[in-house]
């Protein structure tokens, strides 16, 4: 069993909880999403839990590599801003899918441990990321800093989700506009529509 098929398992399972959650995640389903038997995918991951949080990692993972990329590609802290929802949405945009760990964050009390602790990482992995770009913009302090990420970090995750139950991403974009003009998001360009 390859590396090349832990990767492809990954990548089905992450597709899968995006639209269906951990509840959706099925070894057999995955198997045949895969092109395998099974009972291969047991050699990766001896269980589910271990799928879910392996596949929660991986996200959590790629999310502040990109964050982190996206802070040294743009100089300005409050271009960065504006960019971020458009992480968001490149969810939406994919089969109408939701940031995974959003997705499982809603069934957080039939989750395994392991698994918790993951979704837990990828808000804590956003907020640290929005606090401190939030300070180098000179967007507040500090002191506010964290307060104000939690409030753009719950604030972008229900403007998916709304979207999603809607099936229309300019609800996303009209949201996220909508706290632009609040002050909750720096205005300017609307960055969520990237290309």
């Amino acid at each position: 069993m390859s590396a090349n098929s832990r990767e492809a398992i990954l990548a089905a399972a992450r597709r899968t909880a995006q639209a269906h959650g951990y509840s959706g995640l099925n070894f057999r389903d995955l198997a045949a999403d895969v092109g395998i038997r099974a009972p291969s995918i047991y050699h990766h991951f001896p269980s589910k839990a271990d799928l879910g949080a392996a596949v929660a990692k991986r996200y959590w993972e790629d999310t502040a590599a990109e964050l982190e990329a996206m802070s040294s590609e743009c100089a300005d802290p409050l271009r960065c801003l504006q960019a971020y929802p458009s992480i968001f949405r490149r969810s939406l945009e994919s089969g109408n899918r939701l940031c995974l760990c959003s997705f499982m964050s809603a069934e957080y009390d039939d989750l395994p441990v392991e698994v918790q602790k993951e979704v837990q990482a990828f808000a804590d992995v956003n907020v640290a990321w929005l606090s401190r770009t939030l300070v180098a913009a000179g967007l507040v302090g500090r002191e506010e800093s964290e307060a104000r990420a939690r409030a753009i970090f719950a604030a972008v995750g229900g403007a998916q989700l709304m979207a999603r139950s809607r099936s229309d991403i300019s609800l996303f974009d009209a949201l996220i506009d909508g706290y632009r003009a609040a002050g909750l998001l720096p205005g300017g360009k609307k960055a969520s529509r990237r290309s």
